[in-house]
């Protein structure tokens, strides 16, 4: 069995001082992906036996960024897109292996107001080109914070958020043309009617508490990989940022 997991830390520094350590170590996960580290190189030393780490860090101090764990070595590392304008923020890290790609993501906020929406949709068709053109090599793994809820069942109030970031008509639609090619929400693809079931809350009304969150973080796969799924997890049990990880499991050796 193959178990992935992702999980937006919401600074890495910041969750190191939560208990990080132990939590990945009780993971036992055989590939950790995390966004939203908030960091540069050479801020952190963290590493752990058995595992190699690979990062992609923003242009700009304590904003964006991922990282990626793994037990078992790539046959490639890819960091970006390959465009300019869409790799000043360290949003993608891509790890080949022989059966799949995994991509992770922390695909950009549309902030207030949907200020930054407009960049956003680029970026939401910059995003699927890459996808579509790894999906021709080899199947894919895409994983981490996806920034959008995609039906009213993955955020417990939609009527009042259909002009929210993460939840605008556009935002939703761009994940629909996403799932319409090829791919597949492996939690949904399980659990189509799981209701109350969400991986981020808002700090700023104590949110969680009430268990008002947004289904945001994904594992998203490549259809073909569909047999191979064995389970889907949000891990709601866990704490230490605004997000709780989200984790795969897979009849896949490496």
């Amino acid at each position: 069995m193959l178990k992935l997991i992702s999980w937006n830390v919401n600074g890495l520094r910041a969750i190191v001082k939560k208990g990080f350590a132990e939590q990945f170590k009780k993971a036992d996960a055989d590939i950790f992906s995390l966004q939203e580290t908030k960091l540069q190189e050479g801020q952190i030393e963290l590493s752990f036996d058995g595992y190699e780490s690979y990062w992609n860090y923003a242009e700009r101090k304590g904003y964006s960024g991922t990282a990626t764990f793994t037990k078992h070595k790539p046959i490639s590392v890819t960091r970006g897109l390959g465009l300019e304008e869409h790799d000043q923020e360290g949003r993608v890290l891509t790890l080949e292996y022989e059966p799949f790609y995994l991509i992770n993501c922390y695909t950009p906020n549309s902030q207030n107001e949907l200020a930054r929406l407009p960049y956003r949709l680029r970026w939401e068709e910059a995003f699927l080109s890459y996808l579509k053109q790894l999906d021709q090599k080899k199947p894919l793994i895409l994983c981490g914070d996806l920034n959008v809820a995609h039906q009213e069942i993955d955020l417990k109030n939609p009527d009042t958020n259909h002009l929210s970031a993460g939840f605008s008509d556009e935002e939703r639609a761009a994940m629909t043309q996403l799932l319409s090619a090829g791919f597949l929400d492996s939690f949904r693809t399980l659990y189509p009617e799981a209701r109350n079931r969400y991986s981020w809350w808002s700090y700023r009304t104590r949110a969680r508490d009430r268990n008002a969150g947004w289904r945001i973080d994904y594992f998203i796969v490549s259809e073909r990989l569909r047999p191979h799924i064995l389970d889907a997890k949000i891990h709601d049990e866990i704490h230490g940022s605004d997000h709780c990880p989200v984790s795969l499991e897979l009849d896949f050796t490496l």
